[in-house]
């Protein structure tokens, strides 16, 4: 077999078969492919797609290109959640308690930030003393013993994908649905989970700009799953405003505490609740969703939800004083707040300018080698339909840069503030697949 056989194949439109791609997988995993023969293939790629059957083998050669764990030896049906990402999406560190205190084994694998989108390791390492780097054998011990373990992905896992995924952001192949979905699928499946949940997220703040385009990636990665037997399931949700209110590492720490105390903002605790629904489901300890529902609103309220966070916080090193006191917390030296010019209701806000501006504060890195102030961030004052009156506070900005006044303004320009009312609010979950 040839590479360049491979890559005139995908170049005329030809169908890949299940060898010709694990050929090119193992080959370039091994260094006996060049970058620049990987580039050509990856491109025709983007070119002329892929079917089904050749996004799942694809997938498959990826998913075993290093270590595949197994987590058979814990009790029940694991399952995941993935986030396609977006503005302020804290989700995971809220639902997973909220399932974990239900009895659902959480065993979860997460990334860092990048530009404008959040990452859930950063978020969880503005702990003081947390752990983000467990062995495989403390990862599988702590779920099993209190049902949930969220760490950094393991070096040792799809190889291949961390190889491809450097070279797609350099080759402008990036926006391919079947390597983004590959990418996603063969992570998570070489993780070891049996049911996996998809957020796939679109709108402004997200990667994936339009329903349509979101649809067709969580179609594509549903499908996936069901090629190699594995449960999965995607939602397509709305990414038009940040999700929540804070946006920014330990900001979003204390979002996640008063969302578990039942004092969260709506939109991040209504997704919360049906996400962790359908995760409930797919574990099979409830007949319904609705049930699962009712469930996990009572954890919320008896304090259970809550109590498992502080269980997941200290099994994994972090200082449990900041959770059960939030205000310990550092405070960023700059505390900025931004008002409204006019009166009138809030139609938009800019998810994608926010989650930038979070980031040119200090709370993102434009590069993976930038350093994180875990401080600074965001507070949104306002959202979607709010009524707002003239030098009415729209949000907060915290910063120890002292060069922040574009980034102000910047926040100021995110707001689209229109003297009509808003239509009624619609759910962010608009479709589910399965």
């Amino acid at each position: 077999m040839d590479i360049i056989e491979i890559i005139e194949h995908k170049r005329d439109k030809k169908k890949l078969s299940q060898k010709e791609i694990e050929f090119f997988i193992e080959g370039y995993v091994k260094g006996e492919i060049k970058d620049y023969q990987a580039s050509s293939l990856l491109m025709a790629i983007y070119l002329n797609g892929m079917d089904k059957d050749e996004i799942a083998y694809l997938t498959e050669a990826m998913r075993v290109s290093g270590e595949v764990w197994d987590l058979s030896i814990i009790p029940g049906i694991k399952v995941d959640k993935h986030s396609t990402g977006g503005v302020g999406d804290k989700v995971s560190l809220i639902l997973g308690p909220m399932i974990a205190s239900l009895g659902a084994k959480l065993a979860k694998m997460s990334g860092r930030g990048l530009g404008h989108t959040g990452g859930t390791i950063d978020k969880l390492e503005s702990i003081p003393g947390f752990r983000v780097n467990l062995t495989k054998e403390e990862f599988i011990k702590q779920v099993d013993e209190i049902g949930m373990a969220i760490i950094g992905q393991d070096k040792n896992i799809d190889p291949a994908d961390k190889k491809i995924y450097a070279l797609r952001d350099v080759t402008g192949t990036v926006s391919s649905i079947p390597l983004i979905s590959s990418s996603i699928m063969s992570k998570k499946l070489a993780s070891g989970a049996d049911a996996i949940l998809l957020d796939v997220k679109y709108g402004n703040g997200a990667f994936m700009k339009t329903i349509e385009d979101a649809k067709n990636l969580a179609t594509t990665m549903v499908e996936i799953g069901k090629s190699l037997n594995k449960d999965v399931k995607a939602e397509v949700t709305d990414m038009n405003q940040p999700l929540g209110c804070a946006v920014g590492n330990n900001l979003e720490i204390k979002e996640v505490i008063d969302t578990l105390k039942g004092k969260g903002p709506k939109d991040i605790t209504e997704i919360c609740i049906s996400s962790g629904a359908i995760l409930l489901n797919q574990a099979k300890l409830f007949n319904s969703i609705e049930e699962a529902r009712k469930a996990i609103i009572e954890n919320v309220n008896n304090g259970k939800a809550f109590n498992k966070f502080v269980e997941f916080v200290k099994h994994q090193g972090g200082d449990i004083s900041y959770i059960l006191d939030p205000s310990k917390f550092d405070v960023a030296k700059n505390i900025v707040e931004v008002y409204s010019t006019k009166e009138g209701y809030v139609h938009s806000i800019d998810a994608l300018s926010i989650g930038k501006s979070s980031m040119h504060l200090g709370g993102g890195r434009e590069t993976l080698d930038d350093v994180i102030d875990m401080s600074a961030g965001i507070v949104l004052n306002k959202k979607v339909g709010d009524k707002v009156s003239k030098n009415e506070l729209l949000a907060t900005l915290y910063t120890n840069k002292d060069e922040f006044w574009s980034v102000k303004q910047n926040v100021l320009d995110s707001f689209i503030i229109k003297k009509e009312k808003v239509k009624e609010e619609h759910s962010l979950t608009h479709e589910i697949i399965e």
